[in-house]
């Protein structure tokens, strides 16, 4: 045969190097699902195995590196599911698999199920932050979404009552595992949203496999959460467990109790906040107080002070202290004058001095006319004083102007009126007279005009 009949010649190392280029770059990565036969273990560590079904079979092989992250133990006639590259074994011409991850088929095909819809809603943007929705802060009703008799619903009322026991609860039953249970959930989310009794949802569940937590990562309950006006907290599961809700819910709490510690308060640290704000109320009443008391003792001070009545208390205390002093001053002259009169009528008794006594009666009696007159004089001096001191006092007084004809009106929030822009037209005031009071209307209102002084 010619050889100008074919493009080229090839070796068999080259045929074979070819074909795996191609293996390579036209198949890259598969997923496979098959079943296990010829499995064996070398002393080496890698995996090599036989993957076939009805009517075909392939070689395959996983090396040490990955297959240590593999959480079961291949069996023959187990069914698997595998993500390999497809390649050829250059030295003998084996056309074989070269396997990355492998998982129990049902497993797997729910694992790659998974990885499609998260793929799929994350491209049409349902996991993105900006539709995330803040929560309650603090939170006034919570709605649950879960299942009536699952250990969830039980670990999150014990956390609501421990932590929040006021915190009212609506709970919304719903399937968590089997066919029916997307289709309910997403109802549930529904109705939650048309009563709008909540303010924040609770949707979850236990922990489970894969394939117990598989409603959660249902496309109907990913866009029944994304289209939920109210926040929503996925809680499926531990924390390890993350499905399809958690990418979509406004937050995502490792367990229910988790869920149930992120909408409730802790009464204790409430409690203890309340009583350190009672402290810092009761010291700043008690303050306040204090600085009142003080302003009242200085007002009532000052008001003693400049009172009428304390002057005229003053004044008459004055007049007492004088009157004892004068009092005391002639008891004073009169203990003087009867000690010399005494002693005079003495000296007389032992010779005969009535001339002298005459003249001294003379002068007696018109020391005690001089005493008498001084003592009327100085008597009604005071009177005077205390007199002309009322006078003053009574003209100072309001209601000596008010008996002069004068009058007050006031507002009916009791303001003294001083300047008409202080009422208006139409405005109720009370006018004191002397004897009583006037209640008026102001029915017109005219303003002094206020003439300047030509320099």
């Amino acid at each position: 045969m010619s050889t100008s009949q074919n493009s080229a010649i090839y070796s068999v190392s080259k045929l074979n190097q070819t074909v795996r280029e191609l293996l390579d770059s036209q198949m890259g990565r598969i997923w496979l699902t098959a079943e296990i036969s010829n499995f064996s273990q070398p002393s080496s560590g890698h995996w090599y195995l036989t993957l076939k079904d009805d009517r075909a079979q392939v070689r395959a092989a996983m090396f040490r590196g990955q297959n240590t992250r593999v959480t079961f133990r291949p069996q023959n006639g187990q069914q698997v599911l595998v993500r390999a590259t497809v390649t050829l074994y250059e030295p003998r011409g084996d056309y074989q698999l070269i396997i990355e991850s492998m998982q129990p088929a049902g497993e797997g095909l729910l694992q790659q199920r998974f990885e499609q819809l998260k793929q799929t809603l994350n491209a049409q943007g349902l996991f993105d932050i900006v539709h995330k929705k803040p929560l309650p802060s603090p939170a006034k009703r919570v709605g649950i979404i879960t299942s009536a008799t699952g250990a969830a619903l039980h670990d999150i009322l014990n956390i609501l009552r421990r932590r929040d026991p006021s915190l009212p609860i609506v709970i919304y039953p719903t399937a968590v595992q089997g066919e029916m249970a997307p289709a309910q959930i997403a109802r549930m989310i529904e109705l939650a949203n048309l009563r709008h009794e909540c303010d924040v949802l609770i949707v979850g569940r236990g922990g489970g496999s894969l394939e117990d937590l598989w409603a959660f990562n249902e496309e109907i309950v990913a866009r029944a959460i994304f289209a939920s006006q109210l926040p929503i907290i996925s809680a499926v599961g531990h924390e390890t467990d993350v499905t399809i809700a958690d990418y979509v819910a406004d937050v995502r709490a490792p367990t229910p109790s988790a869920a149930a510690e992120l909408v409730s308060r802790n009464q204790l640290e409430m409690l203890r906040q309340l009583k350190s704000a009672q402290q810092h109320l009761e010291m700043a009443m008690d303050y306040y107080i204090a600085g009142q008391q003080q302003k009242f003792a200085r007002l009532h001070h000052r008001l003693q002070q400049q009172h009428p009545q304390l002057r005229l208390a003053r004044q008459h205390n004055q007049l007492n202290l004088l009157q004892q002093k004068l009092t005391q001053s002639m008891a004073r002259q009169l203990q003087n004058s009867t000690f010399k009169f005494e002693k005079l009528h003495r000296r007389l008794l032992q010779s005969d001095l009535r001339p002298q006594l005459q003249t001294q009666q003379r002068q007696l009696q018109q020391t005690q006319y001089h005493l008498q007159n001084m003592l009327t004089s100085l008597v009604n001096s005071y009177r005077q004083r205390f007199a002309v001191a009322c006078s003053k006092m009574e003209a100072v007084s309001p209601l000596a102007t008010l008996a002069r004809g004068f009058s007050i009106s006031e507002t009916t929030a009791g303001s003294v009126l001083k300047k008409t822009s202080q009422v208006k037209v139409g405005q109720s005031l009370k006018t004191r007279l002397n004897d009583g009071w006037v209640e008026s209307r102001v029915s017109h209102i005219e303003k002094f005009k206020t003439k300047s002084v030509s320099k």
